[in-house]
């Protein structure tokens, strides 16, 4: 390890356990995407866990980077099937756990503008080939000195390069309410956000004019290691 890839992870490590920070994170800094499940205000326990690097934060934008061979915390069911091969009637009462594992593929560029009820992600192919933006709903981030936690709202929207766009997960979406995740008035809230997310899309707004598919990691930066307290209950700050 370099020595500035030791200061990174030593004052990450410091602001994971409530060292005091400043009002954002620098590029470079290593930072965890978390995801809790499905409860009111942020109540329930973290299933996803994401180490990224900080690529840009500010008043308007956090944009992080998850490397290919990033160690991830991950729902499964508790006999180690993957959640996605449940059958849709069980995927959301069968008892689950997590693991850890290995994200493949390329990596993940994530952004988020404070307050919006969704981050957008994008995918590349191997050798840079851009493939999509993926606008993932979900609840606003939730800062903390340690990274930022979140709520899957279950449904997404896929937008392709020619800024053509379609739903996903709508049959998630609608089982999700059918088992009472989503009531009827935050379902209405979340079809809201997405409808919101949609005319952003057709407007062609940041981020998705801003040029993102073009940005490459810097290649000093090494893959943030999965803390063993990865879902340690923090002390929220203020976007």
């Amino acid at each position: 390890m370099t020595g500035t890839a030791r200061t990174r992870a030593s004052a990450a490590q410091g602001a994971a356990h409530g060292a005091p920070r400043d009002a954002h994170w620098a590029p470079g800094d290593q930072i965890l995407w978390r995801y809790r499940d499905s409860a009111p205000g942020l109540a329930g326990p973290v299933h996803i866990c994401r180490p990224v690097t900080v690529v840009q934060d500010t008043d308007e934008l956090l944009a992080v980077w998850m490397a290919p061979g990033t160690e991830c915390v991950k729902p499964v069911l508790a006999d180690g099937t993957r959640v996605q091969d449940e059958p849709l009637a069980t995927r959301y009462t069968a008892p689950r756990t997590t693991v850890t594992a290995r994200w493949w593929g390329t990596g993940v560029l994530k952004l988020a503008r404070p307050g919006d009820p969704w981050s957008v992600w994008l995918f590349w192919e191997r050798g840079w080939q851009f493939r999509s933006w993926y606008v993932n709903l979900e609840e606003p981030r939730a800062r903390w000195s340690g990274g930022v936690d979140s709520e899957d709202h279950f449904l997404d929207i896929s937008v392709r390069p020619d800024r053509s766009w379609e739903w996903l997960d709508e049959d998630e979406f609608a089982q999700a309410q059918r088992v009472g995740l989503l009531d009827a008035a935050r379902a209405e809230r979340v079809r809201a956000a997405g409808r919101d997310a949609v005319d952003l899309i057709r407007a062609w707004g940041a981020p998705f004019s801003d040029g993102w598919q073009d940005w490459r990691p810097d290649p000093s930066w090494e893959i943030p290691v999965l803390p063993g307290d990865w879902d340690r209950t923090p002390a929220y700050m203020t976007s």
